[in-house]
């Protein structure tokens, strides 16, 4: 297998892994609409068990940007820079979202009691719209940056960005949706808007597991900086 093979092989299984944080819509419905959850008697699992999800999703996340940096900087080097600072940031998010909901269960386990209501009530709030920020606005961040890149680069088939870019439109209506109360996080129409930009995501990892990058001037340049002998590389890409 060559380098960028492995490259191709590492970002696709980030990106199929950035998807393991799904079950958290259910696993956080207790502790982010009930207001009165610090008083109750838990259990506190769901919310552990989420955390640890999403702190695999932010992880996965940085590493997408930082395994195809040396690839995709060969196009441009500032928008791939741009797509580490961008995932970073997403990733951080995530994080601090993480940290407002442990809180919660932490002041639940202390037994804080009615005085501690009001914090409980704002640090799930604070969840919300740090989620909005973080794992709603930036991935349409990354699908304007990362899918300009492979667009121009044809580092994988063209009609995957073009279903990023349009997957971001969507998503960034359904964020301002939220925003003006038009729509809840969890209804319908935001649900309906995000489904193009996990698509995207889903399928580019796919397409990166399965087939890995498309040849390209890219491609050249980056196993010529790696030291790969193009003739080594001749019998894989006839079997593509």
């Amino acid at each position: 297998m060559s380098p960028l093979r492995k490259t191709a092989l590492a970002a696709g299984v980030l990106y199929l892994l950035t998807f393991v944080s799904i079950p958290t819509l259910f696993l956080y419905d207790q502790v982010r609409h009930n207001p009165k959850y610090i008083l109750g008697p838990g259990p506190d699992t769901a919310v552990l068990f989420g955390g640890i999800l999403e702190i695999i999703v932010a992880l996965a996340g940085v590493g997408t940007a930082v395994v195809l940096y040396p690839v995709v900087k060969r196009q441009s080097e500032g928008r791939a820079l741009g797509f580490v600072a961008a995932r970073t940031l997403e990733g951080a998010g995530i994080l601090a979202g993480v940290a407002c909901l442990l809180a919660i269960v932490s002041l639940r386990q202390a037994g804080a009691g009615t005085g501690a209501l009001v914090i409980g009530q704002t640090l799930a709030i604070l969840y919300g719209r740090i989620f909005l920020l973080s794992q709603s606005l930036m991935p349409a961040v990354n699908a304007l940056l990362l899918g300009s890149l492979l667009y121009q680069s044809r580092l994988v088939p063209r009609v995957l960005p073009l279903l990023g870019f349009i997957g971001a439109a969507l998503l960034v209506a359904g964020d301002i949706g939220v925003l003006f109360s038009f729509w809840g996080p969890v209804s319908a129409p935001a649900l309906l808007l995000a489904i193009p930009i996990a698509v995207w995501e889903f399928s580019l990892g796919v397409y990166l597991v399965v087939k890995g990058f498309k040849p390209s001037p890219i491609t050249a340049d980056y196993n010529r900086s790696v030291g790969v002998d193009k003739g080594s590389l001749a019998p894989a890409a006839a079997d593509r």
